[in-house]
């Protein structure tokens, strides 16, 4: 068998990402053309260049381009916009999971961003969005064995009394598969400490934590996810490979970073042409996962993101990454041996 069909075929578990990064360019379109919304967002604060370039014509294949992380985050934004119905939510459930199926995807934890929805939509029944979502995912999980779990984001740009709202939000939806919190927005101007009141208040109620830290800034946005969040794993993670004690903190803790090479190229985190830090940090003892970040808007898959470390590390180190996002995973126990059981039972069948 060769190395990409074997990397194919591989059962995989996703720990990060976001929902609304996987809406497909064509979907984006039809909803904001359905709902009479631009494809590009531009709060009146930021000046012209801030607010994006203008394409003049928009089509499927360039909906999704940007030059910049902040130009991204508003292409990003415009796609929440554009999530003006529950019914909205069903649709790219369906096709999230559709793909998730295409890239042998056994279980996935991803990120829901409510307090952007509400900041576009307030009048929004997020609780019905989530139903709509977990039907979905339902469906497809007794067809197919697939799982899904909600981790909501509190996004750093709206303040720590959001953030509260958000933990609070997350705990009324548990029973619909939300298991944690996630932060992401801003590293330099939302540093960790304005969040620790909401991480705490999510871990006294049995919420999982994660935390976006070391893409938009250095190796102390990490210390401070893991010393002062307590965060279980960390989003990118990658600029610990700045400070060589950071890195011993998360190989002693064994705390997961899911690292997303594609995203990090686009977003500039590593630099074109720069080795990606995913080595170093594995040769140092840090447990690495792989992950698609936003999978349609970075024009990348699950399986890529695989192929691109059996490239540079070759595919041993790719399926160790594959056991690591099992081990990381907030599933149950006995989901976490079936899932063992399949990943073993794939390898005995394909290797002999």
């Amino acid at each position: 068998m060769s190395v990409p069909s074997f990397l194919r075929g591989l059962p995989k578990v996703e720990l990060h990402c976001h929902l609304e990064g996987t809406v497909r360019p064509a979907t984006f379109l039809s909803l904001a053309a359905r709902h009479g919304v631009e494809t590009r967002y531009r709060p009146s604060s930021f000046s012209a260049e801030q607010a994006g370039f203008v394409l003049e014509r928009v089509d499927a294949g360039n909906v999704y381009d940007f030059r910049s992380f902040a130009e991204f985050l508003l292409v990003f934004a415009a796609v929440c916009r554009s999530l003006k119905l529950p019914e909205d939510y069903e649709t790219i459930a369906g096709q999230y999971a559709e793909e998730a199926l295409a890239q042998n995807v056994m279980y996935a934890e991803i990120f829901i961003s409510p307090s952007v929805w509400l900041f576009f939509h307030p009048q929004l029944e997020v609780s019905l969005c989530v139903e709509k979502m977990r039907a979905v995912f339902d469906r497809y999980g007794a067809q197919y064995g697939l799982t899904v779990k909600f981790i909501c984001d509190l996004t750093r740009n709206f303040g720590a009394e959001s953030a509260e709202r958000t933990v609070q939000l997350a705990l009324s939806l548990q029973h619909l598969g939300v298991i944690g919190i996630g932060l992401g927005g801003d590293e330099a101007r939302y540093p960790a400490e304005l969040f620790a009141r909401a991480f705490a208040l999510a871990r006294a109620h049995g919420l999982h934590t994660v935390a976006h830290a070391g893409e938009a800034a250095g190796a102390h946005s990490v210390r401070a996810a893991i010393e002062v969040l307590q965060a279980e794993r960390i989003g990118h993670g990658i600029r610990a490979v700045e400070d060589a004690e950071v890195m011993d903190l998360l190989a002693r803790k064994r705390l997961p970073l899911e690292v997303c090479p594609t995203s990090n190229y686009v977003t500039g985190a590593v630099k074109a042409g720069a080795p990606h830090p995913l080595r170093e940090l594995d040769e140092r003892g840090v447990v690495i996962t792989l992950d698609t970040d936003d999978p349609a808007m970075f024009r990348t898959n699950l399986e890529r993101e695989y192929a691109i470390v059996e490239a540079c590390a070759g595919l041993p180190t790719a399926v160790r990454f594959a056991r690591n996002a099992i081990e990381a995973s907030f599933a149950e126990e006995s989901l976490k041996q079936a899932m063992r059981d399949r990943f073993e039972r794939y390898g005995a069948e394909v290797l002999g």
